[in-house]
């Protein structure tokens, strides 16, 4: 090629579709019962074969020639018989069909593909006390599905969605994160914890937003959606006494004593049923969130992430 060319030719590609074409060409039931005709001598057994009235068939075919505008099969006693342009038209059916018949099966492939798989992001709480539950009850929907989880925080869990590493998403902050639609699972409750001998056990009055927001706590990290929920309902919050990335390591830095933090209510039932925490009172404060399931806008889960959304809103869809 010339350097001094101004451009460059683009290659040529495929025809622009015609917009008019599927109005030409008959049905695909239609080429599938010419051909059947073709090959069994009778209209009346191949609507047999095909499962339709012979009314029917002689139907399909009145309004195949009109659409061509070509007499296809010849009637008669004896049977049917394909005209000369009704053979011709049969041969193209076949390789209409035959070529209908490979876009179901690679069709079929990506979403046997698409459906060996499910990836799960969930922030901590999610991931740690209702995903078990919903996925036990996705195994009988998806057996032969491999399902993998990633737990991180809310804004890691939108990450992933966004990156396309994830098929399905839930998470805890106070907002739906940006690029995402969601959709509510549950609502849960923070509730603020310390060890027993903390001297907010000793308290004869509620604790309010001045004491929380003032008062440093054991906090999860930047970008956790409880952190998100607790800044926002307290205004703010003062620097933390501890940052902790999970809610194992939360609890167990309260339990020894270092002070006091705000937790799921899910994820410290059983320490405060069995005396390890002590629940403190809070007034004044709206201390509820929504957990929400979340996908990239535009995007509705499919194939085993909109069963697993199913289950998770008690199987409606």
């Amino acid at each position: 090629m010339s350097t001094d060319e101004p451009y460059a030719r683009e290659p040529a590609g495929p025809a622009p579709a015609d917009p008019a074409l599927a109005h030409r060409t008959p049905a695909l039931g239609s080429l599938q019962l010419l051909l059947a005709v073709a090959r069994l001598g009778s209209l009346g057994r191949a609507a047999e074969e095909l499962g339709i009235s012979q009314p029917a068939a002689s139907g399909r075919v009145r309004a195949m020639e009109r659409e061509l505008g070509l007499a296809l099969v010849d009637r008669s006693p004896r049977g049917s018989r394909l005209t000369p342009a009704g053979a011709l038209v049969t041969d193209w059916a076949g390789r209409v069909v035959e070529a209908s018949a490979a876009f179901d099966a690679g069709v079929q492939a990506l979403r046997d593909r698409r459906d060996a798989r499910l990836r799960v992001a969930a922030s901590l709480t999610i991931a740690e006390y209702l995903l078990p539950g919903w996925l036990i009850a996705l195994r009988p929907l998806r057996p032969a599905t491999a399902v993998s989880l990633r737990a991180g925080n809310s804004e890691a869990v939108a990450a992933l969605l966004l990156e396309g590493e994830a098929d399905l998403g839930f998470v805890e902050g106070p907002a739906v994160p940006a690029g995402l639609d969601a959709v509510t699972v549950a609502r849960d409750r923070l509730v603020v914890v310390t060890a027993p001998g903390h001297p907010w056990t000793r308290r004869t009055a509620p604790l309010d937003a001045a004491e929380l927001s003032g008062r440093p706590l054991i906090l999860r990290e930047e970008g956790s959606g409880t952190r998100q929920v607790l800044a926002g309902a307290v205004g703010g919050l003062a620097a933390p006494l501890l940052e902790l990335s999970s809610t194992t390591a939360l609890k167990a830095a309260v339990a020894s004593g270092a002070g006091p933090a705000v937790l799921s209510e899910l994820a410290v039932s059983d320490e405060l049923a069995a005396g390890r925490l002590v629940k403190i009172p809070v007034e004044g404060v709206r201390l509820t969130r929504e957990l929400r399931a979340v996908w990239p806008a535009g995007h509705p889960p499919v194939g085993p992430a909109r069963d697993l959304l199913a289950l998770t809103r008690g199987g409606r869809g």
